[in-house]
């Protein structure tokens, strides 16, 4: 199973391409759209490299899948969609309560909170067949009440904003519907109940120190060094 990154600089947020090498079956995780607030426009440069790749190895792209609604970036998976083949995109079925909780702090009158705007909600555990990639579900709340980690080939776990680099700790829990405790719980038991060797990529890297870029852990590491 072959996995590519992108950064985005502007928002410390990684994408990913998943992919086997030889059926070429792939999944989309968290791309992004590059926005500007000052402007209040967006451009598909962040996209374009999903499609690039997409493109030159000749996947077949499943799903878009999102770990979770982003407070620090807008979701590209609408605009990357029709580019890649109309792969489904998913997400947790807890997107519902987030939905719930910020159209009524937004007073968003018509807005759906029943997840329609999604071609698939996931229950935790649940098992997604993207060909030869077997995927997981595991609900790792805490950050978001709708936050998911992808467990892939009994190998890798994408974990999203609930675990970050173990030089770092893990996200926030200050949003509406956040919870410390609730985040707790999804890293000690749920993600560390993983093999030590199960490999760990992050969603968001903020380099302390300065240092360069890393996106890639391991359960192992993540126990013994993470400060949070």
């Amino acid at each position: 199973m072959k996995v590519n990154a992108y950064f985005d600089e502007d928002t410390s947020t990684l994408s990913y391409v998943v992919y086997d090498e030889v059926t070429k079956d792939a999944v989309v995780i968290d791309p992004v759209l590059d926005y500007d607030p000052a402007s209040s426009k967006y451009d598909l440069n962040s996209v374009q490299k999903l499609v690039d790749v997409v493109n030159h190895h000749g996947l077949r792209v499943h799903y878009i899948l999102e770990t979770h609604a982003h407070a620090d970036h807008l979701s590209g998976s609408q605009f990357l969609k029709p580019l890649i083949g109309q792969p489904k995109v998913g997400i947790g079925a807890n997107i519902k309560k987030v939905q719930s909780k910020f159209k009524h702090i937004y007073n968003f009158k018509d807005f759906n909170e029943n997840g329609i705007q999604f071609d698939a909600l996931f229950d935790d555990e649940s098992m997604i067949n993207a060909g030869a990639l077997r995927i997981k579900v595991l609900y790792t709340p805490g950050h978001t009440p709708a936050c998911s980690s992808y467990y892939i080939n009994d190998s890798t776990v994408f974990t999203g904003d609930a675990l970050f680099m173990h030089d770092y700790g893990t996200g926030r829990c200050d949003f509406p519907g956040g919870s410390s405790e609730a985040l707790y719980d999804s890293v000690t038991n749920r993600l560390y109940t993983l093999p030590d060797d199960t490999k760990v990529f992050v969603a968001h890297d903020y380099r302390p120190n300065g240092r360069d870029v890393m996106y890639e852990s391991t359960i192992g590491l993540e126990k013994e060094k993470n400060p949070q």
